[in-house]
């Protein structure tokens, strides 16, 4: 009898362990602070991992290797000499491309205005319902803004409803007075970021995003031509988006993520007049970007 209670303990800590939805590594910098605790920034590290990776963000059960992994590097510009930071974040977040070992990179985005009060050894606490602090708000916005595209990777338009919940942090943040959360703290923040992802107006980005990873390149270890041809029947639809707003912060952000890949990929094309074409369709959809699609008139 004891021998199954155990048992039964075992496989509920198994099923808790495995149901966390984030792997993510976190990075903190303070290159021009000489005056601050390099052992509290450890812990701060810490306790902010342990924070993304420990809490459930969904109701779903994700096993390790379903884990979405995810980098957080964040710089320390200034510190007040007690719990008030101002700093910088670089956040990144990756896809596994179907049978093989190489990561997509989904997300790579930087948060100008990633300020935070943090107590050395405090706990992060983290509602939806009221403001507690700015870390646990920004830590939980991106969580699911992650989560987000990252299902929009693998189904047409199934991040919604982590945007709608990353959306519910931000109009939650706007209360604490920090920067970064509202439509006038510019143009490149996290509340343009999250009215992108949730416009209509970008509603074929992000259904690109799902045709480009699962029937692109997904499909690229199976047949690198017909992968590599999908994604290059997929670049019309992209035409569709309102040239006025290619600037906004989403496509900009995108673009600038995948443009080094997607050359990769469609420079594996035989046909030079279809790389051509690639070329065409990108460098009109994406100028910001057009030296990375160069390299698709000088492949082979």
């Amino acid at each position: 009898m004891r021998r199954v209670l155990v048992f039964i303990v075992l496989l509920l800590i198994s099923g808790f362990v495995n149901s966390q939805e984030l792997s993510s590594r976190i990075q903190i910098l303070a290159p021009n602070i000489s005056n601050i605790n390099k052992k509290n920034l450890e812990l701060l590290q810490n306790t902010i991992r342990d924070f993304l990776n420990n809490n459930k963000w969904t109701s779903e059960s994700y096993t390790p290797q379903e884990r979405i992994t995810c980098n957080f590097v964040i710089t320390i510009t200034s510190w007040d000499g007690s719990s008030g930071y101002t700093a910088e974040a670089q956040i990144q977040s990756n896809r596994p491309v179907y049978n093989s070992s190489y990561n997509s990179t989904l997300l790579n985005i930087s948060d100008k205005d990633f300020d935070f009060g943090y107590s050395d050894g405090q706990s992060l606490d983290f509602s939806d319902q009221n403001f507690i602090g700015n870390l646990s708000s920004l830590l939980a916005y991106y969580a699911y803004t992650i989560i987000g595209i990252d299902k929009d990777s693998f189904s047409k338009l199934g991040g919604s409803s982590f945007y709608n919940k990353a959306q519910n942090v931000l109009n939650i943040a706007q209360t604490g007075g920090n920067k970064g959360w509202k439509a006038f703290d510019g143009l490149r923040n996290r509340y343009w970021l999250n009215q992108n992802l949730l416009d209509n107006t970008f509603k074929d980005l992000r259904i690109f995003i799902y045709d480009y990873h699962f029937n692109g390149l997904d499909k690229l270890q199976d047949n690198v031509s017909t992968g590599a041809s999908n994604i290059l029947a997929l670049l019309p639809s992209l035409q569709q988006l309102d040239r006025q707003k290619l600037g906004s912060i989403f496509p900009n952000v995108y673009f600038a993520t995948k443009a080094e890949e997607i050359t990769n990929v469609l420079s594996n094309m035989v046909n030079p007049q279809d790389r051509i074409k690639a070329y065409n369709f990108l460098s009109d959809i994406d100028p910001a970007n057009i030296n990375k699609y160069e390299g698709l008139k000088k492949a082979r």
